[in-house]
């Protein structure tokens, strides 16, 4: 059994799920549907980064969700700040991953890469115990707070999204941008690859711990 910091699964998310999300903006094929606004809106707005929107959004996420059961939740806090961390990783990646060429080939590279690196992430953060970002828990808490079920709201969820980003981008863009092929891939395949992911990292005995849990295990 290989016991693993279970924060090491938000420093992933941060540095390396920013980073796939990245890729599959660079790819051109389409992103994810929780993606998809803050990208809309970085279409629009070229001087604010898509960093500053990815955070964003999932504050207003955040927000939303304290007015829903009317309290401060501290772990919502602890998810906007991955969030704002995520965000930041994200126009770092951009600055050198905007560089590298672009072709056919490399298009579906580029989203296989980020398409493997998100949903790693998506593996770790399930099995690591610990608060997730805002885009990942919205739609598991809208369903425990509504009682409605989890795949109803997280499809929905997902549909919103889309509609705004086509709304968004032709309305100011006069064309739709963002949706594509790679969209399509990951709204109905990410979920059964980061469960398949998971399996495999249950099948080589990986065991997320939080740290302290496991420097007491050390003494």
């Amino acid at each position: 059994m290989k016991k693993i910091p279970s924060e090491l699964a938000n420093v992933y998310v941060v540095l390396f799920n920013s980073l796939g999300v990245t890729l599959t903006i660079k790819s051109g094929l389409g992103i994810s549907p929780f993606s998809a606004v803050p990208y809309a809106f970085n279409l629009v707005f070229e001087n604010i980064t898509i960093g500053t929107f990815n955070y964003s959004f999932q504050l207003l996420l955040v927000i939303i969700l304290m007015v829903l059961r009317k309290k401060f939740v501290p772990s919502y806090f602890v998810s906007f700040i991955i969030a704002f961390f995520f965000g930041i990783f994200m126009d770092l990646h951009e600055l050198w991953v905007t560089r590298l060429p672009l072709n056919t080939a490399l298009s579906v590279i580029y989203f296989a890469i980020g398409y493997l690196l998100v949903a790693a992430g998506i593996a770790m953060e399930n099995r690591s115990g610990l608060t997730i970002m805002a885009t990942d828990l919205f739609s598991r808490d809208l369903s425990e707070i509504k009682r409605i079920s989890f795949s109803k709201v997280k499809i929905s969820f997902d549909v919103i999204c889309l509609i705004l980003t086509c709304v968004i981008t032709y309305a100011f863009t006069s064309r739709i941008q963002g949706i594509g092929i790679g969209t399509a891939v990951m709204a109905f395949t990410l979920g059964k690859a980061a469960s398949s992911i998971g399996e495999i990292m249950d099948s080589s005995g990986w065991t997320f711990v939080r740290f302290k849990e496991l420097r007491k295990d050390e003494k």
